[in-house]
């Protein structure tokens, strides 16, 4: 037996057992060689975890690192072209808890494609992901360091803003329609380690139209949104609100989107600037109080 076992080459892997966020249970033969990913964070994520040779194919919009922007387009988040997936040969799929349709992610399992739901809903669920991709990818050393890198620097990141006085905050999506994020999406929980409470922290939904009725008489004390062509003119459009606590001390402030929308470790970069800007906030109402 033992020279049958020295004879015989233990190439073969053991079977791979993975935990979907939709409650599914994915068993991979070998670890993934060709993956595709159906959301820009996600990509990203196999990036981080050392895996990013291994896609063969990524959605809409995937432009980080520099490298996800040459690979095969998908369809975006929300649609996408299944022909064009099934010729990719992926021998794995990742999906996107709450943004990939449900409907799509049971066509794909019909035809016996191997897809693995990513959810996040606390910042450490990133720390998760990545371990939960290096296993699926056999890449687990390097994604085991990327997850103690990300949770060490929240950890740092939330120690240094402990027991800040809270912030009242409106996230601005986008204007037209004016669309904010709900209490338990990821950005409401940047918000909550930088001392800002989402006054939209309510809804359950990821992400909501509200009416400006409803943003005034909640009287945010900072207003938050991504920065892009339009951030000059959608901050402009907040002052003339002067009745509201953001306007009077002046707490709009502007952030790259992808740096809090994407739960992945860049997500830390956003924290800083968030977290930094609200203190700022706290800063000109302490003064204007004491002025006064």
């Amino acid at each position: 037996m033992v020279l049958l076992l020295a004879w015989f080459p233990l190439s073969a892997h053991a079977a791979i057992t993975l935990a979907s966020a939709d409650g599914q249970t994915l068993t991979l033969n070998a670890p993934a060689t060709r993956i595709v990913s159906l959301a820009p964070d996600l990509a990203e994520l196999v990036y981080d975890a050392g895996a990013g040779a291994l896609l063969v194919g990524t959605s809409r919009y995937s432009d980080y690192p520099v490298a996800a922007r040459k690979l095969p387009r998908i369809g975006d988040a929300f649609r996408f072209d299944l022909e064009r997936i099934v010729v990719l040969r992926p021998d794995l799929i990742l999906a996107w808890q709450g943004g990939t349709p449900v409907s799509a992610i049971e066509r794909l399992r019909a035809l016996r494609l191997s897809v693995l739901v990513i959810g996040t809903h606390q910042l450490t669920d990133i720390a998760a992901n990545l371990e939960l991709i290096g296993k699926a990818t056999g890449h687990e050393p390097e994604a085991h360091a990327a997850a103690q890198a990300f949770l060490a620097g929240l950890k740092k990141l939330r120690q240094q803003y402990a027991g800040r006085t809270p912030v009242r905050v409106f996230y601005e999506i986008s204007a037209e329609p004016l669309y904010t994020v709900g209490g338990k999406q990821i950005i409401s929980r940047m918000l909550e380690l930088c001392g800002g409470r989402n006054i939209f922290d309510d809804v359950t939904a990821p992400a909501v139209p509200v009416s400006l009725e409803a943003v005034l008489a909640r009287d945010p004390e900072a207003v938050v949104t991504g920065s892009d062509a339009g951030t000059a003119a959608r901050l402009r459009e907040w002052r003339r609100w002067p009745q509201i606590s953001a306007v009077k001390t002046g707490s709009l402030f502007s952030i790259p989107g992808d740096l809090l929308a994407r739960a992945t470790p860049r997500i830390l970069r956003g924290g800083q600037q968030l977290c930094e800007d609200l203190d700022a906030g706290r800063k000109r109402s302490r003064d204007i109080k004491q002025r006064n």
